[in-house]
């Protein structure tokens, strides 16, 4: 067994345990990833600096077949950031992880 399986092995543990779930256009099933909504913003003395747009991060094998322009529903309270955003972009991290960059949908 090499060290991406290991990997692989604790990520779905992780993922199954404390992921967030969300649907995805075109799946049938949730997927389970870890979504972040940075809404407050860093704050350095009294500038605000809005550093990162919210993203969903998912397993390599999660992301096959996603596209810019997808509809990402995240399945959280309005509150915590859920609901309806637009796929912008992916960033594959290289350690088996891929970052869906994300916008609210209007």
């Amino acid at each position: 067994m090499g060290i991406r399986d290991l990997v692989a092995d604790i990520d779905s543990v992780i993922f199954d345990v404390l992921g967030d779930s969300a649907r995805i256009e075109g799946r049938a099933e949730p997927v389970l990833g870890m979504f972040s909504a940075p809404w407050k913003q860093p704050q350095i003395g009294r500038l605000n600096t809005g550093l990162r747009e919210p993203h969903f991060v998912v397993r390599v094998a999660d992301s096959d077949g996603l596209s810019k322009g997808l509809l990402v529903t995240i399945d959280l309270p309005d509150l915590d950031g859920g609901g309806d955003y637009d796929l912008l972009q992916l960033e594959p991290s290289g350690d088996g992880l891929v970052s869906l960059i994300l916008r609210k949908r209007a």
